[in-house]
């Protein structure tokens, strides 16, 4: 038996191992992953994009075993040889999570959500990781984080038609994608209609830049600020639910969004909600404790019977 797994290809023990991973086989799907990163490197052919693919293969399967350490350690080498692949962010960000180590985990998670907004467990992340670190550093945590690196456009647009084309088990599917990820040519679209959009509010002209930023939205719906701007213009035509889906949406893209938490708090203060606008506006003051805007508001809304 160990003869015929030498005269394997290290296609064939990695595809051996993804047969293991989803049988729940974790330690063997260790070792055949182990031996096909053997055998590619001992061939010549280096390919970055397949070892890279066999490292956060090996990396989720040492996940799953609770090995975080090592999940970690091959998520980092995977990272160096395909730069910001996503899957390897995200299983790294839940090593670091489980190792209780939340600023390394939040701008991993963040940083999957600079390649893709609409990354579910990435959210849930960010959100778990915001809740730690302002429990444990208080109002000030985000001084205390790691630089989060900037994603480049060239590797966003690269990755997201990677990730439209690869349905089929290149990686062990972690990832639930509920959009696609707009084209470059529709990201395009999409800026200057929301270009035109914010000329309009400069003019006061709340209705046509609710126009503009709808249309702008159905081009890439990914885009954050196009939501906190539209929900200015549903408050100022007095759409307060309208303006409170727009801020709940800005809201699960980004999490600490300090515009859709004020606005979201105004629309709720509009609506009667006096506990709803208080929450939002305690989340901005935490966010931003020195927020005059947020505080001023917040006066107004506690003196609501």
């Amino acid at each position: 038996m160990p003869q015929k797994r030498r005269s394997q290809s290290w296609t064939e023990l990695k595809q051996a191992g993804n047969d293991c991973f989803r049988a729940g086989q974790y330690g063997e799907a260790v070792n055949l992953y182990s031996q096909s990163i053997q055998l590619l490197e001992k061939s010549g052919q280096k390919n970055k994009e397949d070892l890279g693919i066999l490292y956060s293969n090996r990396a989720a399967s040492y996940l799953k075993d609770g090995n975080c350490n090592e999940c970690i350690k091959d998520c980092t080498t995977s990272l160096e040889l395909v730069p910001f692949g996503f899957k390897a962010l995200l299983r790294r960000a839940s090593a670091y999570e489980a190792l209780e180590r939340y600023r390394q985990a939040y701008v991993d998670y963040k940083t999957v959500l600079q390649i893709d907004w609409n990354i579910p467990a990435a959210h849930d992340g960010v959100n778990r990781m915001t809740k730690a670190l302002t429990d444990i550093d208080g109002p000030s945590w985000r001084e205390k984080l790691p630089p989060i690196p900037t994603v480049p456009m060239s590797v966003k647009e690269s990755l997201a038609q990677a990730a439209s084309s690869a349905s089929s088990p290149k990686q062990n599917s972690v990832i639930d994608n509920k959009k696609k990820a707009p084209g470059p040519e529709a990201v395009k679209k999409a800026k200057a209609l929301k270009e035109e959009g914010n000329a309009f509010v400069k003019k006061g002209e709340h209705k046509k830049a609710l126009e503009k930023y709808t249309q702008s939205i159905s081009q890439d719906p990914t885009e954050v600020t196009t939501y906190t701007n539209r929900a200015l213009c549903y408050l100022s035509l007095k759409m307060y639910k309208e303006a409170i889906s727009d801020c709940d949406e800005a809201l699960r893209m980004d999490s600490a969004n300090i515009k859709a938490f004020y606005r979201r708090a105004q629309a709720n203060k509009e609506l009667k909600n006096k506990k709803s606008s208080i929450e939002d506006l305690n989340s901005v003051l935490k966010i931003e404790p020195n927020n005059m805007a947020a505080q001023k508001l917040l006066q107004e809304v506690q003196k609501i019977k």
